[in-house]
């Protein structure tokens, strides 16, 4: 059996301060089509939707794990629509602070939904995006 050390121990993870929640992002051509889709297909349970953004939160059956659907000009995404891992943080702007400091790449500035969400949009070395979020509620 692996010894495995929880990350948040890890120097890295003190200072994104992680809280224990993950959102799937996934780009879709037809934001109704994939709620519904979602909903009666994998069994997930709506948390809310703002369909003139062309966004939605889906409860899965994994503990603090959310799928998001973003509606997207699939020209603007890549084949096959691709996903976005978004990391829930308890301060976005340390967070972002910290990776800048290691010299994380982010496309623009940290973005807010009002009343909802902050987002700040990152890349790894091999350009696969990941996204920071801090919940205002």
């Amino acid at each position: 059996m692996n010894d495995v050390t929880p990350a948040t121990s890890s120097p890295v993870a003190a200072n994104l301060d992680y809280r224990a929640e993950t959102t799937c992002a996934i780009n879709v051509s037809d934001f109704a089509r994939a709620a519904k889709w979602y909903e009666e297909v994998l069994g997930f349970q709506k948390l809310y939707d703002l369909p003139d953004m062309g966004w939605g939160e889906w409860a899965t059956n994994v503990p603090g794990m959310t799928v998001g659907i973003s509606e997207v000009q699939m020209d603007e995404s890549p084949a096959g629509g691709g996903a976005t891992l978004t990391f829930s943080v308890h301060d976005i702007e340390k967070s972002r602070a910290w990776l800048v400091g290691k010299g994380v790449k982010f496309d623009g500035e940290t973005r807010e939904v009002p009343g909802l969400v902050k987002l700040a949009t990152f890349f790894d070395p091999d350009g696969n995006t990941f996204m920071l979020a801090q919940g205002l509620q």
